[in-house]
């Protein structure tokens, strides 16, 4: 068995310890599951890189994009200092967008450590998104204004 279907397996155990059919979760491609939790989409994936000979897991959501975001080194400051309090994940910057992740070698991976990785993005993850939007993202409106003005919700 490879180290990437090793891996998959791997996930998909985690997710049936969290009582969800893993394929209700399979993505367009071998190795890539969504879920839900709380606000946040859950994006998994486990995938090769063939240069390395190595099979790597990763967690992530995404929490903002920063194109609405006046004051963004404010925003980002206060992104170091939420980071230095998170257990091994991290907000990061790719394409214009916050996100949420954690990344690792399949290499050693058992299913207990996927799950607490999955819940950990989505615990951070849903505690975070509105915060971080609510005070950084100049168009963000909450559910409640939203409601009153007959408008679904962002």
């Amino acid at each position: 068995m490879t180290e990437l279907e090793i891996g998959i397996n791997k996930v998909e155990g985690a997710i049936k310890k969290m009582n969800v059919d893993p394929a209700l979760c399979r993505g367009e491609k071998v190795g890539q599951y969504n879920m839900v939790q709380g606000s946040v989409t859950i994006w998994i994936d486990v995938w090769n890189i063939d240069r390395e000979n190595r099979a790597y897991f990763q967690v992530m959501s995404f929490i903002m994009s920063v194109n609405n975001v006046q004051n963004k080194s404010a925003l980002f400051e206060e992104l170091l200092t939420i980071n230095d309090g998170l257990y091994n994940v991290a907000f990061t910057l790719y394409d214009n967008a916050i996100w949420l992740k954690t990344i690792r070698e399949v290499h050693g991976l058992d299913e207990d450590e996927v799950v607490a990785q999955i819940r950990r993005i989505g615990n951070y993850g849903d505690k975070y998104d509105d915060y971080l939007k609510q005070k950084y993202d100049v168009t963000y409106t909450t559910l409640e204004q939203n409601r009153a003005e007959g408008k679904p919700p962002q």
